[in-house]
């Protein structure tokens, strides 16, 4: 049976798109990607100030060029001890084609001296959906932690090797399954907000 809500998902990234389609699984839908529908993924241009503004700038501009409802989310970690810092820049804090390895080093590295006490930190997630005819829907998502000494684990991406989320007993994000992880990550609770609403419009 053909899916009633087909929805374009603004990332390239494959295990963000692997959370998404785990967490928003509503009968009927379907979320795929630029490369599903046999596209390059874009490069959507970043120039928000906040989570929001980048997360509204990517979903409009797949919805643009692709002629479907998108959804697309801004998220990155936010640690007390730099400011706030990486925040927006999260994917590019060690530079614009920066790795996960870059970046997690170069956190590491400005942490370098800093104890336990002094390393809070929280994941920060915004997605906005954008249906068939422009209007939008957001959702907002939290994680609560702190950064660690050195990485641990193989799942996840991004700083979750080095994420020691409040809500576990000392096990980085990249320690959870997929499962424990939607459960309380930022992201996993931002869709859930996402999925409840976008089920009371159905």
């Amino acid at each position: 049976m053909a899916a009633k809500h087909r929805v374009v998902v603004a990332t390239g990234n494959a295990g963000k798109l692997a959370e998404i389609r785990s967490s928003l699984a509503l009968p009927g839908w379907e979320f795929v990607s630029a490369a599903d529908l046999g596209a390059e993924t874009p490069d959507i241009e970043e120039t928000g100030d906040s989570f929001t503004e980048n997360a509204f700038l990517k979903a409009s501009a797949y919805h643009a060029l692709f002629g479907l409802p998108a959804l697309a989310d801004d998220s990155g970690l936010v640690v007390d001890a730099l400011g706030g810092r990486p925040g927006v820049r999260s994917s590019r804090f060690a530079g614009e084609k920066a790795s996960d390895a870059d970046n997690n080093r170069k956190l590491l590295e400005e942490l370098d001296g800093f104890g336990p006490e002094m390393r809070a930190a929280r994941f920060q997630c915004v997605m906005v959906y954008v249906d068939e005819n422009g209007e939008t829907t957001t959702a907002c998502g939290t994680c609560e932690g702190r950064i660690g000494f050195a990485p641990k684990g193989r799942g996840g991406f991004g700083y979750d090797p080095l994420f020691l989320p409040e809500e576990t007993d000392g096990s980085t994000m990249a320690e959870l399954d997929l499962a424990e992880k939607n459960t309380i990550s930022h992201r996993g609770k931002a869709l859930h907000a996402l999925r409840d609403k976008l089920g009371a419009e159905e």
